[in-house]
């Protein structure tokens, strides 16, 4: 499949995925060089994930062709967390008209793994499932536009939740699971729960990440 694909589509989602699930840590610097070497890919098709990437916010230029994951201030993070629930809020209200049960046996598989990955310790896996499971739900919602702004909102939210999960002071991945309340609202039908249960979600996330800040796991933001 990768024969039939652009170059700079793969460079692009290779890298966005090392954004997104916090490979690259917030305030660590990569190089261009360094990056066309980890991923295998040309030059060109690098930058142009790079630049595509810059243009989202999820990364910036440092100079020295140097690029970093931002790290977030409180004011940016309080930000996220309003656009969060406000775009996700819809997209799983309008998600939830007409959803199959074939999807709803998805997001519990999902979840399982999620619950799987907690079980386990694992903090990619369970960033990768957590992902799956609000996306999954999403793209039934039938808005381009609406899906796009939430996953430009994860790239800039999801390096620092990595970094919060896996600090030693944390509660681990132990904390109230707000997909089972979302898993009971749409088995019910209740487009208001379902919008509770994603916003209780996204604060817990907002909560975590505030925690980490306080904490000065981040280092000093620049």
């Amino acid at each position: 499949m990768t024969d039939r694909v652009p170059a700079h589509q793969i460079a692009y989602a290779r890298l966005r995925d090392m954004v997104l699930f916090g490979e690259i840590a917030p305030g660590s610097a990569v190089t261009i060089e360094g990056l066309v070497t980890a991923l295998g890919l040309g030059m060109t098709p690098v930058r142009e994930a790079l630049r595509r990437l810059i243009a989202e916010g999820a990364l910036q230029w440092q100079g020295n062709r140097r690029i970093v994951v931002p790290r977030l201030g409180l004011r940016a993070l309080e930000d996220l967390g309003y656009a969060r629930r406000a775009i996700e809020g819809r997209l799983g209200r309008q998600a939830l008209d007409g959803l199959g049960s074939d999807v709803v046996g998805q997001l519990r598989e999902i979840d399982a793994r999620l619950d799987a990955a907690i079980a386990a310790g694992d903090v990619a896996g369970y960033l990768r499932a957590n992902h799956a499971f609000h996306f999954t739900l999403y793209a039934q919602a039938g808005s381009e536009v609406l899906e796009g702004v939430a996953a430009s909102l994860w790239l800039r939210f999801g390096p620092s939740l990595r970094v919060v999960c896996e600090r030693p002071q944390a509660r681990g991945l132990h904390q109230p699971d707000h997909h089972k309340a979302a898993l009971a609202a749409l088995a019910a039908g209740d487009a208001a729960a379902l919008e509770a249960a994603l916003a209780g979600d996204i604060a817990q996330g907002v909560a975590n990440i505030r925690a980490g800040l306080d904490e000065g796991v981040f280092g000093a933001l620049e």
